[in-house]
């Protein structure tokens, strides 16, 4: 992925000094930077690896994923402390990833972490289970599953 967009860059670059203005614009390197994307898709094939653009979109929607969670299950927090009781059952349930890779496994359980209401406790020297703590483990264990599954989902469209 850095090879090809650094290539890319050099595309624009070459470009800009291709053009011969008389001083360098911004519109001219971003020109040259959409003709290498161009030329880069179309043989990106011969560099071994996916499309580099392709795995940047990934690393998007993750992040726009993770932000999506964040924010779903901050308003569930705010509705448990305003409420006049609590009413939370706190539970540790176990889960078993399809990650492999130190990457993936961190960036998993940091993604859990961040959002309110679980937490991972411990993975397993293997890597391949979760030990989480969630708030409440009747109502919020089908929540955290259903993140857990999106956000394997798209860290393997990055990783992979």
């Amino acid at each position: 992925m850095p090879a090809q967009l650094l290539l890319n860059i050099f595309i624009a670059v070459l470009w800009m000094l291709l053009k011969d203005e008389d001083a360098p614009h911004f519109s001219t390197f971003m020109t040259g930077f959409v003709v290498g994307i161009g030329i880069l898709y179309l043989m990106h094939r011969f560099f071994g690896t996916q499309f580099y653009l392709k795995r940047l979109f990934a690393l998007l929607k993750l992040l726009f994923l993770f932000v999506w969670e964040l924010l779903l299950s901050s308003v569930l927090m705010l509705k448990q402390i305003c409420s006049p009781k609590l009413k939370i059952k706190p539970g540790i349930f176990t889960y078993k990833t399809v990650l492999n890779g130190d990457l993936e496994i961190t960036t998993l359980s940091l993604l859990l972490t961040l959002t309110p209401g679980s937490v991972v406790m411990e993975v397993s020297p293997e890597g391949d289970l979760f030990y989480i703590h969630a708030m409440d483990l009747e109502k919020s264990k089908a929540d955290v599953l259903r993140s857990i599954e999106n956000f394997e989902k798209a860290i393997m469209e990055v990783t992979r």
